[in-house]
């Protein structure tokens, strides 16, 4: 089914002309032909150069001196970029001789890059066959359990089996082999994870590929579908700290929705997709990869999906999602249905079809997701030079990626990087907030709950398949549930886009957590903390349109800015500039 036309605009693209080489343009060519050769050996022996020279960290490092930031007054916790590399000198000759130094750095790297008719996947795929060590690393499927597994225990299964749940029914978690990783110590891997920061070397170039160890150690490159994920930006909320949330001068905002379907699923789904892959390869009865959504998981199932060539099958509450993550699935090929029930209706159903039905099940029930999603806490880890904060806040609906953050923070504990892992502190739409409410009994038995309408759409679940992986990563952490309301939540958004952000709904559940925990003492001024956003603006704009029109029942939409109309005249304008000015009146009320 399609959505209806009136959802869709269709616009209309105009297209550049295609330039035209003219005749004054051939001649011209001739008069310039000796200075453009020299500067095109200029050009080649510079690039070469400059990919020879040590890569620049991408991540921030210590901190610097408030001197150094050219203002002295105040500390400034951003962390320093590295010193530049050095640089090769190169001297070009006018003479037509473009050879270069055989002895040179330019001459050795020339003399390893790959082929012109081989692509990077399949450099990948030749270098690891012609790779002469192999450290054994292994990974798979074992019962989830609160306690460490007995190295002895029966039941486990291969990452190459297609199974979901335990004998028992319970969850499955994947576990690595933590001996043969514990072979090389945790500086061996701080330093190989940061030398892939950056690169485009398949498939490290993307964020969770580059920690390809920790996550599918045995997967071939040929049979990863990566859009190049990850490496997202750890953005310094200054201005947000210091007026919204009582001075805060350490706060940073994870922006995991800066991503090619603009949400964190990217991160799980490229591990899944490329397992999906390697069955399909393997022989196994796949005909195509389904999941029940709430918006994200689809839009992201189905990009990695039409990468691969593999069907998607998604199913979607009705008209309880986004236009903009309706129409993501849509236009990359995906079947798409859409059923009058909510969320958990779907996820019923969808477990239903794939146990049936040789389509393979993409939710945070499958483990695999979870691999790729931890690889974020690696990231935040790597951006503070291994340093780890105090807090992490993660919105949470299913469930799965608080324990992921868990799981990566712990992982990078345990094998020797850091020393100890962040509190985490789970946020939920008080609409939707079965695990605040078990929080809040002391951890009593969990009871599901009917989610209510939130605009925080993507997390409006009553009954999460992943609350036990939760329970059990806030435990470990010494960890903390919040909630926050609707006004709550679309007053910390907005304010978050006054102080340069565009935060989806999700992000303001997570920024209303921090203010709360913040006015009760329990997060200090100068606590390092990390709120996650998960999703990028631009798919929740209707929640903002509303917002900012004062459109919402019972909200008082404190912090709308609605455009003021004016009559288009010289005079009109300078009346309403003047009096803003002379009165030094805010656009925004209560902004302050």
């Amino acid at each position: 089914p399609s959505p209806k036309a009136s959802l869709i605009n269709p616009e209309i693209y105009k297209y550049p002309k295609s330039s035209r080489v003219t005749s004054t343009t051939t001649s011209r060519r001739s008069h310039h032909h000796s200075r453009r050769q020299t500067g095109k050996r200029i050009m080649a022996a510079s690039f070469l150069a400059f990919h020879h020279s040590t890569p620049v960290s991408l991540r921030p490092h210590s901190k610097l001196p408030s001197t150094a930031i050219g203002n002295p007054s105040r500390p400034h916790p951003f962390p320093s970029r590295a010193p530049p590399p050095p640089r090769l000198v190169v001297s070009c000759s006018s003479s037509s001789s473009s050879s270069v130094d055989p002895k040179s750095p330019a001459a050795a790297l020339s003399k390893h890059r790959r082929p012109a008719d081989e692509n990077i996947r399949e450099e990948a795929c030749r270098q690891q066959n012609s790779a002469n060590h192999h450290h054994g690393f292994s990974a798979r499927y074992v019962p989830f359990s609160p306690s460490p597994a007995d190295p002895g225990e029966e039941e486990h299964y291969s990452l190459d089996e297609i199974v979901y749940r335990s004998r028992s029914g319970g969850l499955l978690d994947v576990r690595h082999d933590v001996a043969a990783l514990r072979k090389l110590d945790g500086e061996h891997w701080k330093a190989l994870f940061d030398s892939r920061v950056g690169r485009t070397t398949w498939p490290y170039g993307s964020g969770v590929w580059s920690k390809k160890e920790w996550v599918l150690p045995g997967i071939d490159p040929d049979h990863i579908v990566s859009l190049f994920e990850g490496n997202s930006n750890l953005f310094w909320a200054e201005r947000f700290g210091r007026d919204f949330v009582h001075g805060m001068n350490d706060l940073w905002v994870k922006q995991c929705g800066i991503s090619h379907t603009g949400s964190f699923k990217d991160l799980g789904m490229t591990v899944l997709v490329s397992q999906v892959n390697r069955l399909i390869r393997l022989g196994r009865p796949i005909v195509g990869v389904g999941c029940a959504s709430t918006g994200d998981t689809s839009a992201a199932l189905s990009a990695y999906c039409a990468a691969a060539g593999i069907p998607a099958f998604v199913f979607l509450p009705a008209d309880r999602i986004s236009i903009a993550q309706l129409v993501q699935p849509i236009a990359n090929g995906a079947f798409v249905l859409s059923l009058d029930t909510d969320f958990d209706g779907c996820m019923r159903l969808i477990r239903e079809i794939t146990s049936e039905l040789p389509i393979y099940l993409a939710n945070s029930l499958n483990s695999l997701r979870l691999e790729g999603q931890k690889t974020a806490a690696i990231e935040i880890l790597q951006q503070f030079d291994w340093e780890v904060p105090d807090w992490v806040i993660v919105p949470g609906g299913n469930l799965g990626n608080i324990y992921a953050f868990y799981k990566g923070f712990e992982m990078c504990r345990e094998l020797g990087l850091v020393d100890r892992i962040p509190r985490l502190v789970c946020a939920q739409a008080a609409n939707a907030n079965p695990l605040y409410r078990h929080y809040r009994s002391g951890w009593d038995e969990f009871k599901p709950v009917t989610a209510s309408t939130t605009f925080a759409s993507a997390i409006q679940i009553g009954d999460p398949v992943s609350i036990d992986r939760a329970v059990f990563a806030l435990q470990s952490s010494n960890g903390l549930v919040e909630e926050a309301t609707e006004e709550e939540l679309m007053d910390a958004m907005a304010k978050a886009d006054l102080t340069g952000m565009f935060a989806c709904p999700h992000t303001g559940v997570a920024l209303s957590a921090l203010i709360k925990l913040r006015e009760s003492g329990v997060i200090g001024k100068t606590d390092r903390t990390v709120v996650v956003s998960t999703a990028h603006g631009l798919k929740f704009t209707q929640s903002k349109v509303a917002y900012h029109s004062t459109d919402i029942a019972d909200m008082a939409c404190r912090y709308a800015n609605p455009p003021l109309n004016v009559k288009a005249d010289y005079g009109s304008v300078m009346d309403v500039l003047k009096d803003v000015l002379k009165n030094k009146i805010s656009p925004v009320k209560n902004s302050a």
